[in-house]
């Protein structure tokens, strides 16, 4: 059985419908992206998971439990790190992490978590005069520390530098062998690329896409673009007479090769064929970020507005 599922869920403020017939599953040890522009219903939806918001119609299940009717089971087995949070601003690090491991029968250690997201040396330091990416990794370490089954993490790395966002990944992963499902809201594509098993793309309430980061990138329509300086003189009609090429761009001696998956070997073959090589040699494929622009439309198009944020305090 599934962790997380969420069935035809719909959920709506006012006259405004923020998610209409979401459909999901999450299953034990995957992680699950959520990807979508802002204001298409994630947020929303995530909070329906946590029992944040009740749903207008439509079902959620955590472990077979209804988030609503039976918070206390889910909250003992759902981490939940929000896009906004906060803490009582005078409670130090060491004293937040002990606080939550309070709430938990069995909790984790918290010092090798505290290790590991870079607070140790934060232990005295009040809520109130951290850093937000020091805020964040606390309220990432929040929601993991009471060994929970699934964990859902909206806006996982929001504020962190490089280095503190990679230790993060490598963390989750960690999270991950460990059996537990992580649901997560995302806006960086090289985050869900790396972490993610599948990702639902939602776009105006709805999941427009939903299959593997692999899946995704297949359907992008962005060409494949193979640039080179040639070492010797070329005809430019001989890159324009391959089938697998689309269009041919040359500029202060450099070529741009438009095309799709068999451009390279084209191009390459074709190269050799005439004792060319191809210097300063770019190929460039279609990515994550190409498949999201593709499945979610031109950017300004109207989108549902979502309720306040939910908060921790």
């Amino acid at each position: 059985m599934p962790i997380i599922e969420v069935n035809t869920l719909r959920k709506a403020y006012g006259r405004t419908t923020a998610v209409d017939g979401v459909s999901f599953t999450v299953e034990e040890g995957e992680i699950f992206g959520i990807l979508g522009p802002n204001g298409a219903g994630k947020t929303t939806t995530v909070e329906c998971v946590e029992g944040l918001r009740v749903p207008d119609s439509g079902t959620v299940r955590v472990a077979g439990h209804d988030p609503v009717a039976d918070r206390a089971e889910v909250t003992r087995l759902l981490g939940v790190q929000l896009q906004e949070s906060e803490l009582q601003p005078k409670l130090t690090v060491r004293e937040a992490l002990e606080l939550y491991s309070a709430f938990y029968p069995s909790p984790a250690d918290w010092r090798p978590l505290a290790e590991r997201l870079g607070l140790t040396d934060r232990l005295t330091t009040r809520f109130c005069a951290l850093s937000g990416g020091q805020k964040q990794r606390l309220l990432i370490a929040l929601a993991l520390i009471g060994n929970p089954r699934a964990v859902v993490l909206d806006e996982l790395t929001t504020g962190l530098d490089p280095r503190a966002r990679r230790d993060t990944w490598e963390l989750i992963e960690d999270v991950r062998r460990g059996g537990v499902a992580v649901l997560l809201v995302t806006h960086f594509m090289e985050e869900a690329q790396r972490l993610c098993d599948r990702i639902a793309v939602i776009d105006r309430g709805r999941v427009v896409a939903l299959d593997t980061p692999a899946g995704l990138v297949s359907r992008a329509a962005a060409p494949t673009l193979v640039s080179f300086t040639p070492s010797a003189p070329l005809d430019a009609e001989l890159l324009r007479e391959l089938p697998a090429v689309s269009e041919v761009e040359l500029r202060e001696g450099r070529f741009t090769v438009h095309g799709g998956e068999d451009t390279v070997n084209a191009v390459l073959t074709l190269l050799a064929r005439h004792h060319v090589t191809a210097g300063q040699l770019r190929v460039t494929e279609a990515s994550l970020d190409d498949a999201f622009l593709d499945l979610t439309g031109p950017a300004g198009a109207p989108q549902p507005a979502t309720a306040p944020h939910g908060k921790a305090h």
